[in-house]
């Protein structure tokens, strides 16, 4: 079964949760998140997924609802804050905002970003200020055409969010990777002075960038999650100890770009 994120926000407001955590083990924060997942369909989730850092010490909650006014987006969520009180012994909430997609591309041809648990993502995204956000979405989607070239990459989407009182203005790219290596193999041959600074040096913003596997979608039955993804790690344990000896070298780069952009 699969998630996915739209190339424009005509249907759908995408929401992302980014979270902490401040336990060893991630099992009890991924359950009471996907158990959170069941929760957000009363309250008009279309489908929720849940995406773990690979390298950082990250987990992300994305989710996808029936579109509504601005209003009602905040009543929403201090609604979704109060269902994650029993999440403060097992994590940290460090952000919460709303995402409009603008731009997207699939190497199928299909209208969305689809992904299944298992799969492998990126997300670079970027803070600007207040003035910059128009012309640093354009940057971006000139950014995410020029890479979505890449053999490795089977969609991608870009997204703005305009920011509120109490949230800065933040644009992002996501891209799904057909395999771990193709994405560590981007990242290695990728020339950040020459093909990707030329793009974002001309602003004052912070960017980070991250590679995550998709741990959950909701489409998923429950008694299957933690099979499919064991058996995933299984199938993929050859190719993991191949990228095992490339792990520090990537770690080291995203930690050179994230500097590098700031």
């Amino acid at each position: 079964m699969t998630s996915f994120l739209p190339y424009n926000n005509r249907n759908l407001d995408l929401s992302f949760l980014v979270f902490r955590p401040t336990v060893v083990l991630l099992d009890d924060l991924l359950e009471a998140l996907k158990h959170f997942s069941f929760c957000t369909k009363d309250l008009g989730c279309a489908q929720s997924s849940i995406f773990k850092s690979i390298h950082g010490n990250m987990v992300i909650w994305y989710g996808a609802w029936t579109k509504r006014a601005t209003e009602n987006k905040d009543l929403l969520t201090a609604t979704l804050l109060s269902l994650l009180r029993d999440t403060s012994r097992l994590a940290i909430l460090e952000e919460q905002c709303f995402f409009d997609a603008f731009a997207g591309e699939s190497k199928d041809g299909s209208t969305a970003a689809k992904f299944s648990t298992g799969d492998i993502i990126s997300i670079t995204i970027g803070t600007p200020t207040a003035g910059e956000l128009n012309d640093l979405c354009y940057a971006c989607l000139a950014l995410f055409k020029s890479n979505f070239k890449t053999d490795g990459a089977s969609s991608g989407v870009c997204l703005k969010c305009p920011g509120t009182k109490n949230t800065p203005p933040r644009v992002a790219s996501l891209y799904v990777w057909k395999s771990l290596q193709l994405c560590y193999t981007w990242i290695l041959n990728s020339d950040y002075r020459t093909k990707i600074l030329p793009y974002l040096e001309k602003f004052s913003l912070g960017m980070k960038y991250d590679i995550f596997w998709v741990v959950y979608v909701s489409s998923d039955d429950l008694p299957s999650y933690q099979s499919r993804f064991d058996n995933h790690m299984v199938v993929t344990g050859g190719e993991r100890t191949e990228e095992g000896q490339q792990e520090q070298l990537v770690q080291s780069e995203i930690a050179h770009w994230s500097s590098s952009w700031h």
